[in-house]
């Protein structure tokens, strides 16, 4: 399964790929800001998840969901948003913009685990 992340932080990048190697994910690209995410998953349609930060510069997590949600190959791929923004409004705004769930850093491996197994239909 090959996976996208997007966050400005190469920490955070960092972090969430050892996370998902640890889980057996070893497919995995990486973009700095939207706008690197956008051209991943342009250049790469077979991408089957993406994971993106909220706030970046270029273009934001928000922005890169409404462009992937708006382009037909990707219309039912997951999408999870890792934010620091945990407020209700940040969410539904997220939600309604496409995305399939939501995780506020920082977080845990296993919240991470959690939520993929939820967008992908995965119980332990």
């Amino acid at each position: 399964m090959k996976l996208l992340v997007v966050d400005d932080s190469s920490t955070m990048r960092r972090i969430i790929k050892n996370t998902l190697a640890r889980l057996g994910y070893k497919d995995i690209l990486e973009g700095a800001d939207g706008l690197e995410g956008w051209a991943q998953m342009d250049s790469n349609p077979d991408i089957e998840m993406l994971i993106t930060d909220w706030n970046m510069p270029e273009m934001n997590g928000l922005e890169l969901v409404k462009k992937v949600r708006a382009d037909a190959r990707f219309k039912d791929t997951p999408i999870i948003m890792v934010t620091t923004e945990g407020g209700k409004a940040e969410v539904i705004t997220a939600l309604k913009a496409g995305v399939n769930n939501y995780i506020v850093k920082p977080f845990t491996p296993q919240v991470l685990k959690e939520k993929l197994g939820a967008v992908m239909g995965i119980s332990e």
